[in-house]
C-alpha cells in the first residue's frame, strides 16, 4: 500500500560541489527544500519523488559569490525562483537504486540520473511522527541547463568547472 511522505526541510540537505580555478572545489547548499515522496514498501521501484528547491536559498558561505550565483549569469533566481526534480523511473542498481527523472534549472528541463541508497527503515520520533530517509548522489553539466558563464584564467583553464556534483540527504515525515 503506497504511503505519502513529506520532505522535512529542517532535516534535509541539498549540497553541490563545483571546481574553482581548476584547483579546488566550491561547496554549497540550498537551504529551502520541499516536496513529496510516495513509497510502496513492497516495491521501491514504484516510488514517485517530487522535489522543489528555492534558488535564492543557495549558500556557499561567501555573500558576494552567492549574489553572483543567484544573478542572471547563473541561476537567475529572480526569473527562475525554483529548481525542481520529478522522478520518472527507479530501478535496482547493486545494493541501491538508480533514479532517473526530469531536473529543471534556470528554466531548462533535462533528464538526469541519481544513485540512491535504499530508504531507511521507518522510525518514530519523540513527537509521534513517523520518519525515514534516503540519500542520493549525481552529477550534471551546468552548461546543459544554460549556466554557461565563465572566465578564462591567465594560466589556462577556466574559473568555474562544468561538472556539478549533487548530494541529497533527505529526511521524510509521513504525511
Amino acid at each position: 500500500m503506497p504511503t505519502t511522505w513529506n520532505i522535512d526541510p529542517v532535516h534535509t540537505h541539498v549540497q553541490f560541489s563545483v571546481r574553482h580555478m581548476m584547483v579546488s572545489n566550491v561547496k554549497g547548499v540550498f537551504s529551502k527544500t520541499s516536496g513529496t515522496v510516495v513509497l510502496d514498501d513492497s516495491d521501491f521501484t514504484q516510488a514517485q519523488v517530487q522535489v522543489s528547491i528555492e534558488a535564492a536559498s543557495l549558500d556557499t558561505r561567501e555573500p558576494q559569490r552567492d549574489a553572483h550565483l543567484r544573478s542572471a549569469d547563473f541561476l537567475d533566481a529572480e526569473k527562475y525562483p525554483t529548481l525542481t526534480f520529478r522522478s520518472t523511473q527507479i530501478s535496482p542498481d547493486g545494493d541501491g537504486y538508480s533514479m532517473s527523472g526530469d531536473l529543471t534549472i534556470h528554466g531548462v528541463t533535462k533528464p538526469v540520473t541519481f544513485a540512491v541508497e535504499a530508504p531507511t527503515p521507518v522510525a518514530k520520533d519523540p513527537w509521534g511522527g513517523t520518519r525515514r530517509g534516503f540519500e542520493a548522489t549525481g552529477e550534471i553539466n551546468r552548461k546543459d541547463f544554460g549556466l554557461g558563464w565563465n572566465q578564462a584564467l591567465e594560466t589556462g583553464g577556466v574559473l568555474v568547472g562544468d561538472k556539478i556534483k549533487i548530494s541529497l540527504e533527505v529526511e521524510l515525515l509521513q504525511g
